[in-house]
């Protein structure tokens, strides 16, 4: 098995579920009352909702996944004492995880529950583990190899999951280069070659061994990088959240001012199905025209449209906010306008806007989005983005679902776990 280094830690969720399962074949370590949960007196959450931490220290945190019995399976960005996942559990169910098992040795990002198995990435291959009937690792320490040899470069190198009803499994592999230009140029390459091999989303069978990149189906082409994904049970389709690219005024200040890099272009959702291309490198969204906009390293100017054979995001996002997490809602804790409809954890900012690092919600009807995206949960950064006084202190990443219905959020940056639940008036 290829060594890998970020962690993945499984957390058991503590509110609202039933008797917490054990992880076959890991020791666990016992402890006392380690202070969880408690309020998050600093997020900022809609009214008859409450927020709470379960977990801190686990830095990297990235996304997340629970099982049927309440563990919360989270993938970090780093391994911690040598393990790369970890099991918090609350054995006495008094709300305090106190049993916490460690294995793997792998970084990555995305994972997954499906068919009785964990999938799990590293940042260049996907990995499963089998599970029993109450949904404990059999062998934690002999996962099955489904795909290897995927392009890492060590930039925008995250493996993120997800997994329709019939078999496969859909891995985003991006680009390590923003625009595609020419190294130490302004000139893109044309045609981009980098779409071989990167650049948007590769299926794969999931229950297939030893698969490489070249027997896997390249899905949808011409997105940059897609750290959030989900599968839509309700469409039965793939929806992507792409980070759009940046720096259009490093060498074409002509057409472009350092204002306008900040808020082009935008962060855009699609539905993606097989054959699509969304248009990256050559085109870019712009939010304020909503129009598909000609790049500047393929002869675009801020003005000339372009990509018409692209298809078109069904939602838009102010730039650089940074979406690395996306949930399809289908719990029945929280009222009923939210089920169906999209939760985004926004992982950066927009300095024009001074505002970032919080969760959404988009509302859905019909399989389409049907309303602009609300702050869901907010104040993640701790600090006025508008007169900061020190350092962001959480960046929101990942997202889950408890089997109760609860919405769980991860802080790759210091490592904090939250739990968002509703309690009904």
């Amino acid at each position: 098995m290829q060594k890998l280094t970020r962690p993945l830690i499984i957390l058991s969720a503590m509110a609202g579920v039933g008797a917490l399962l054990s992880l076959t074949g890991a020791a666990p370590s016992t402890g006392t009352n380690w202070g969880f949960p408690r309020p998050a007196e600093a997020i900022k959450v809609p009214a008859g909702f409450v927020a709470s931490i379960v977990a801190e220290e686990l830095e990297g945190a990235r996304h997340m996944v629970a099982s049927k019995g309440g563990d919360l399976y989270i993938k970090l960005s780093r391994l911690k004492d040598g393990k790369g996942i970890y099991r918090l559990r609350d054995t006495d169910q008094d709300g305090v995880p106190d049993q916490k098992a460690g294995f793997g040795d792998y970084k990555g990002t995305g994972i997954a529950i499906k068919n009785g198995y964990l999938y799990a990435s590293s940042n260049s291959g996907i990995y499963r583990y089998k599970l029993n009937d109450r949904e404990e690792i059999i062998n934690p320490d002999q996962p099955e190899v489904i795909v290897s040899g995927l392009v890492d470069t060590g930039r925008d190198n995250a493996k993120s999951l997800a997994l329709d009803n019939n078999g496969n499994i859909y891995v985003n592999v991006g680009s390590p280069n923003d625009a595609c230009r020419e190294a130490g140029t302004g000139k893109g390459m044309t045609p981009c070659t980098l779409l071989d091999t990167c650049g948007g989303i590769w299926r794969f069978r999931a229950d297939v061994q030893n698969q490489t990149r070249k027997d896997g189906v390249r899905y949808a082409t011409g997105l940059k990088n897609n750290v959030g994904l989900d599968w839509n049970t309700k469409t039965n389709s793939l929806f992507v959240l792409q980070h759009g690219r940046g720096q259009f005024h490093d060498f074409y200040e002509q057409y472009f001012t350092p204002e306008q890099s900040a808020i082009l272009p935008a962060e855009t959702m699609y539905e993606v199905r097989e054959g699509d291309d969304a248009g990256w490198p050559y085109v870019y969204y712009d939010p304020f025209k909503k129009k598909k906009m000609l790049n500047p390293e393929y002869g675009g100017d801020g003005k000339k449209t372009g990509g018409a054979k692209a298809i078109n995001p069904v939602a838009a996002f102010p730039a650089h906010f940074g979406p690395n997490g996306l949930l399809f809602y289908t719990g029945s804790m929280f009222p009923a306008r939210y089920r169906e409809g999209a939760f985004i954890a926004f992982h950066g900012q927009n300095a024009q806007l001074k505002k970032g690092y919080f969760v959404a919600f988009v509302p859905f009807k019909n399989g389409k989005p049907s309303g602009p995206y609300e702050v869901f949960a907010d104040n993640f950064a701790g600090i006025d983005l508008a007169k900061p006084s020190g350092p962001v202190q959480h960046r929101p990443c990942g997202l889950a679902q408890g089997p109760d219905g609860s919405l769980y959020v991860s802080d790759d940056l210091n490592g904090t776990i939250y739990r968002i639940a509703y309690q009904k008036q």
